[in-house]
């Protein structure tokens, strides 16, 4: 019986790495795509997030979850209607996306507050957290990496311009940025083992 034990352990160990490489992959999938085709995700995404808005008003009118729970949600979506408006472009130092994190973080807290005092079934408080709370943050989360494509597209230094020229300095900031889609590429270069091309 104590073999047994650990072998559900291990299996709990091994099938927690498969879904994380499988998370992950996803993630790194998703925002290739985001990468490639932005004005359809921006297209996506502001569908999303009229879809949640709806959900919020729907659960005001036809449920009995407090106003003021879904009073934030409507806020949020908001900010993301304010944030979708520069999409594909990003600042982090804006005061919308920093009032968009502020307000997720309280809906987060709020949320768990009412659904530990108030007994739901664990599948009616999972479509609560996925649909009103993470599709759309997710959705900007993995879009991220699409800032870094943003024009001017090319990465060359051009031999007639000086080095302190407003191209060179834009491409040179932006190169030192960190993506969601080069955290990605990183992790497998780094642990993917590598073929050697054979130069014939």
């Amino acid at each position: 019986m104590f073999f047994l034990y650990l072998m559900s352990i291990l299996s709990i160990v091994v099938q927690a790495v498969f879904v994380t490489l499988a998370i992950a992959s996803g993630l790194y999938y998703l925002a290739e795509l985001v990468e490639e085709y932005t004005v359809t995700a921006k297209y996506v995404i502001s569908w999303t997030v009229v879809i949640t808005t709806a959900l919020h008003i729907g659960l005001m009118i036809f449920d009995d979850l407090p106003l003021h729970l879904n009073a934030l949600g409507l806020i949020q979506q908001t900010l993301h209607f304010i944030l979708l408006r520069e999409f594909p472009v990003v600042r982090v130092a804006n005061p919308a996306f920093i009032a968009a994190v502020a307000t997720l973080l309280l809906h987060h807290y709020v949320a768990f507050k009412y659904f530990g005092m108030v007994y739901y079934n664990f599948s009616e408080v999972l479509a609560y957290f996925t649909l009103c709370l993470w599709v759309v943050p997710f959705a900007l989360f993995v879009s991220l990496s699409a800032n870094d494509y943003v024009l001017p597209t090319t990465g060359e230094k051009q031999p007639l311009l000086g080095d302190n020229n407003v191209v060179t300095d834009y491409l040179s900031r932006k190169a030192k940025r960190y993506s969601l889609l080069s955290f990605f590429s990183f992790a497998k270069d780094s642990i993917l083992p590598q073929r050697n091309k054979k130069a014939f």
